[in-house]
């Protein structure tokens, strides 16, 4: 399992840890990613994730997986998640053919 968040593509980045000397060893940056379930109110079913932390209260701000998804860019999202994008937009398409 990468440690990318499925959402936003948040990876792991690499730097110096720098100490008082000023002498720099290797060091990783690891995103802070959580295992969550998300709701997909066009769906109606829940979707499992494994996002940051970031991404979450993202989610949350913008009203929800759906409206997060609808603004997302495909390239910054996981096989998983994008799934999920068409499967809402070929929904949404079929309620407003029908209604």
């Amino acid at each position: 399992m990468s440690r990318r968040c499925e959402l936003t593509g948040k990876a792991v980045l690499t730097g110096h840890l720098v100490s008082h000397s000023n002498r720099k060893t290797k060091r990783r940056f690891l995103p802070n990613l959580v295992n969550v379930t998300l709701q997909s109110d066009a769906l109606g079913r829940s979707v499992r994730m494994r996002i940051s932390a970031a991404a979450l209260r993202t989610v949350e701000h913008r009203g929800g997986l759906d409206a997060f998804l609808a603004k997302a860019k495909d390239v910054e999202l996981s096989q998983t998640a994008l799934g999920v994008k068409r499967e809402i937009a070929k929904k949404q398409m079929a309620d407003a053919a029908a209604g």
